[in-house]
């Protein structure tokens, strides 16, 4: 088995961090604030916190009613975070790393939400903009942002030698 990389370490550390963000934002909401589900909070312009349930994937979407798709999820969540922590090991691209890492935590703090509780806690609210109609987390956006970065890493390509 190889080294971990740097670029590798970084990754997981990213992926600790949004997991520790996101579990303490979650904390936070429902412990300290004790923000009823479905009473928007506002925050500031277009931001208010508007706690709810997520029992499908990242915003909404594949909603899982029963207690088998539940697992499924966790397993699956699980996976993806273990392929990419695989995947991040020996890599050495900066941006790569930064995409793995957000995706991996984001994927794990999810995935312990649904452990702990048959569903997740979202609770980030822009609806008020009037085109992004979905309630999500720290985990959500780690994950979309992690995306894009992969994204945006695979169309720049492999640096010339």
């Amino acid at each position: 088995m190889t080294a971990v990389s740097r670029i590798g370490w970084m990754a997981y550390a990213i992926a600790l961090v949004v997991i520790a963000l996101d579990q303490a934002s979650k904390v936070w909401i429902m412990e300290v604030l004790r923000l009823p589900e479905y009473v928007p909070h506002e925050v500031v312009w277009p931001l208010q916190f508007t706690r709810i349930w997520n029992q499908g994937v990242s915003f909404g979407l594949l909603q899982a009613g029963h207690d088998a798709v539940r697992w499924a999820l966790v397993v699956f969540s699980l996976g993806v975070a273990a392929f990419l922590a695989n995947w991040a090991r020996s890599n050495t691209r900066l941006f790569l790393g930064i995409g793995l890492g957000l995706v991996m935590g984001g994927a794990i703090g999810n995935a312990i939400d649904r452990t702990r509780f048959g569903a997740v806690v979202d609770f980030l609210d822009v609806s008020r903009l009037g085109f992004f109609p979905w309630i999500f987390n720290v985990a959500d956006a780690a994950i979309t942002v992690g995306m894009i970065v992969l994204l945006l890493d695979t169309l720049r390509g492999e640096p010339k030698a």
